[in-house]
């Protein structure tokens, strides 16, 4: 069953945070939902890769880049990742590569932008922490809530 952001909001009003950051929906699956799993890495996304390779469980990866749009912390074999483990989708507070290919694929994506440039591959980061970005708070464990008309964030 698909839950409608405007629909859950009118029920559910304060409970629920609405992101007011305008994310572009990017990947096949436009509504999507999940408990949240964070990652914090500034243009640098070996970290969320280990993330993705392993089981999703339906969960949707909070990644924040910092709002970067120097280079993509994500492509179409990353996205591949997150589907083949089960991953509803990804919210980027950055950049995607290969849109169209990401496009294609049955995972929930939405990010700030696209940027060819790949990114560094340090492996710096921090996982599942309570992560804010546009005056909202992603809280692992709770959940999130993604269609075509924006994002909601359980309090």
């Amino acid at each position: 069953m698909t839950v409608l952001t405007a629909d859950l909001y009118d029920e559910r009003g304060e409970e629920l945070q609405s992101v007011p950051l305008q994310f572009q929906t990017i990947g096949g699956r436009a509504r999507f939902s999940g408990p949240i799993r964070t990652v914090t890495c500034f243009e640098d996304n070996a970290l969320l890769k280990s993330i993705l390779s392993t089981p999703g469980d339906g969960a949707v990866l909070v990644i924040d880049g910092g709002g970067s749009l120097n280079s993509a912390l994500m492509g179409d074999m990353i996205a591949d990742l997150a589907v083949a483990n089960g991953w509803s989708g990804a919210i980027i507070n950055g950049a995607v590569r290969d849109r169209v290919a990401i496009g294609a694929l049955d995972l929930g994506v939405k990010a700030l932008g696209s940027n060819p440039r790949k990114s560094s591959k340090t492996g710096s980061g921090v996982a599942d922490a309570v992560v804010e970005f546009a005056g909202v708070v992603f809280t692992p464990g709770r959940t999130v809530y993604c269609d075509e008309d924006g994002i909601l964030v359980e309090r």
